[in-house]
């Protein structure tokens, strides 16, 4: 292989790689919700992370508003205190009671949460700042999929809205609404189990690789050892007949 094509394959390497970062960067340019930890289930709680990037040039994020749907029936969400930053939870008399995940009675459910920025604190102007709101809430309904529509309010009075869902089959709608898929209640209502099996499968499978490695290489040494041996000693052979 000359010269010429190795760089046309690093140039090829590099575009490619740049082409992913920038999507990556237009992807996650809206708020979203993502995991923390193992999927949550149905029924069960979940640690769920509501990211925040900032869209305004000469504007920045103050104040962060997350909805709960009443139908829901989520009766607890926690929150990460973040410094410089303020957090309330709403939680609101349900007209008459509704069966959560677990299949009890809620009278009483969160609606929202909202996290405001004290004087001296915001998501800085530009699309390079972002900010994660992390939550805990419990008990999740029963159903696939977690709709978290979400408000945010920037320091120049602009207000957007996260609400739209996309239909199936849609491209993206402008403003999506964050949402969380849940997985299907496996009796514990967390999912360690199945994230524990999964690392611990990982981590075997990750041990067996390197001892196969160590083992190739191993054996690699010794022929390659044996091979300089045997050149060695070919050597000193025909260096002992020369001299004769």
């Amino acid at each position: 292989m000359n010269n010429a094509v190795i760089r046309r394959g690093l140039v090829l390497t590099g575009t490619i790689g740049l082409v992913g970062v920038l999507g990556a960067g237009v992807a996650s340019a809206h708020v979203s919700a993502n995991v923390l930890g193992s999927q949550p289930q149905q029924g069960g709680y979940g640690a769920i992370t509501i990211r925040v990037p900032n869209e305004e040039e000469n504007a920045g994020t103050v104040k962060v508003e997350v909805d709960f749907k009443p139908e829901y029936a989520i009766s607890s969400v926690r929150y990460q205190p973040i410094p410089g930053w303020t957090a309330e939870v709403t939680k609101t008399p349900l007209p008459a009671p509704i069966k959560n995940g677990k299949n009890l009675d809620v009278t009483e459910a969160v609606t929202k949460i909202v996290f405001t920025a004290q004087p001296g604190t915001k998501i800085g102007p530009g699309e390079s700042q972002y900010q994660d709101f992390a939550i805990t809430a419990g008990a999740l309904p029963a159903i696939g999929e977690l709709v978290l529509p979400a408000i945010q309010t920037y320091d120049n009075g602009a207000v957007v809205s996260w609400d739209q869902v996309a239909a199936d089959g849609a491209p993206e709608p402008e403003h999506p609404a964050p949402s969380v898929e849940l997985a299907a209640a496996s009796g514990d209502g967390h999912g360690h189990a199945t994230a524990n099996a999964t690392t611990t499968a990982a981590t075997t499978e990750a041990s067996a690789g390197t001892d196969d490695t160590a083992r190739w290489l191993g054996g690699a040494g010794l022929v390659v050892g044996a091979l300089g041996l045997g050149v060695g000693a070919g050597a000193v052979l025909r260096g002992r007949k020369a001299s004769k």
